[in-house]
């Protein structure tokens, strides 16, 4: 696979994690502010995930999801992570630290990536810069 198509699958796949993420907190935050605001990065996060799986389908990529594993493991960390507290700053908190990881990768593939399709580091950016914003934002729930 090339640095277009491994860039790419980056974005897909770090915004379906977004997607799973939100998904299942949503159903578990009771702060109805807190709710749209997740609401609202949810769509961001669906909108990024069917850029990327446009741009890598006209470039005849095959899109690589994220796996059943992560997807399970995820769901159990959540899960165990909000048993005992379903704290609205708790749960701000879990989003802060997944997205800070969310950022640091795509610093590290923006930079490993260098030399992929203006369209494609555009999308890279666009992830990096929602992610940031996200963490500003949700930094008012703490």
């Amino acid at each position: 696979m090339d640095g277009n198509a491994e860039l790419l699958n980056f974005v897909y796949q770090n915004s379906q994690m977004g997607i799973e993420t939100l998904h299942q907190i949503i159903g578990i935050v009771e702060d109805n502010k807190f709710k749209k605001r997740l609401e609202s990065q949810y769509k961001e996060y669906e909108k990024i995930n069917k850029a990327a799986e446009k741009l890598l389908n006209s470039n005849g990529y095959d899109e690589k999801g994220i796996s059943a594993f992560d997807k399970i493991k995820t769901y159990f960390m959540i899960n165990i992570q909000t048993l005992t507290d379903k704290s609205t700053s708790h749960i701000a908190e879990m989003l802060i630290i997944g997205s800070n990881m969310g950022v640091i990768d795509a610093i590290k593939n923006l930079k490993k990536y260098k030399n992929a399709e203006q369209e494609i580091n555009e999308l890279m950016d666009q992830l990096l810069k929602f992610e940031e914003d996200n963490i500003k934002e949700l930094k008012e729930y703490l």
